[in-house]
């Protein structure tokens, strides 16, 4: 209730008139049960684009840090994510990140969208970098579709209230991508690596995006010069990769 509250009477009706945002692919989110929303992460707005777009609820796994606020702020926003059906996500490794992981899984097997950003940080010049496999975890896992995702015009500043002010930001849904194949095989490394490489491929098709094959994260801190980035640019995700067999039943 608390969601659509907030999406239909506050963030539609502002954000149609600051943002003028726009769709399309609406029709290849599924009307029923559960998928995950893979998209690129260019810029900040996109966690408020993507629900807001959307034609069903979506959830986001938010850093755990942000549920445990401490000062007043911190406290409103760690209500909010709790009112809109978020879930912490636990990235410290072992037993919470497992727990963390297993309650991510339940809202796709409950029949629910999750949203998610494969390449685990925001792409820190606007190419689309490597894929981490927790998406093809969650997919394979939760025995449910994959929908890519390709938002534009998300860069932006902060505005009053931390809203990020961007002018005519785009989302555009895909094709489902149905790894039925491989659901039995979700802590198969070579399999998890297959599915997030065509995943990001799916994403990249539709931002066009050019493709690095590294982790963002590890351009940001700076283990990458601009000619080592130019050397691991390859014409699609897991470009050269021989796909895992599919294992007859």
């Amino acid at each position: 209730m608390v969601y659509w509250l907030l999406k239909h009477l506050v963030f539609v009706p502002v954000l149609r008139v600051l943002w003028r945002p726009w769709a399309d692919g609406l029709e290849n989110v599924p009307r029923r049960g559960g998928a995950v929303l893979a998209s690129n992460h260019i810029g900040a707005a996109e966690t408020i684009l993507i629900p807001l777009m959307a034609p069903r609820r979506l959830t986001f796994p938010a850093k755990a840090e942000l549920f445990q606020g401490r000062t007043l702020p911190q406290r409103v926003v760690a209500a909010f994510l709790r009112a809109v059906g978020q879930v912490p996500m636990d990235r410290s490794g072992g037993r919470a990140s497992a727990a963390a992981m297993g309650e991510v899984t339940d809202v796709l097997r409950s029949g629910n969208l999750l949203a998610i950003f494969p390449e685990g940080t925001r792409s820190p010049d606007g190419r689309l970098y490597k894929g981490r496999t927790g998406v093809a975890r969650l997919a394979l896992s939760a025995g449910v579709p994959v929908i890519p995702v390709a938002v534009s015009n998300t860069e932006g500043v902060r505005g009053p209230l931390g809203m990020p002010m961007v002018n005519r930001p785009g989302v555009v849904f895909g094709e489902p991508m149905d790894f039925s194949a491989w659901h039995d095989r979700s802590t198969d490394r070579n399999v998890l690596r297959f599915v997030t490489d065509e995943i990001m491929n799916g994403i990249m098709e539709l931002s066009g995006q050019d493709y690095v094959d590294v982790y963002g994260s590890s351009v940001k801190s700076g283990q990458y010069d601009e000619a080592e980035l130019a050397e691991r640019r390859l014409p699609r995700p897991g470009f050269g990769r021989t796909p895992p067999a599919v294992e007859s039943r």
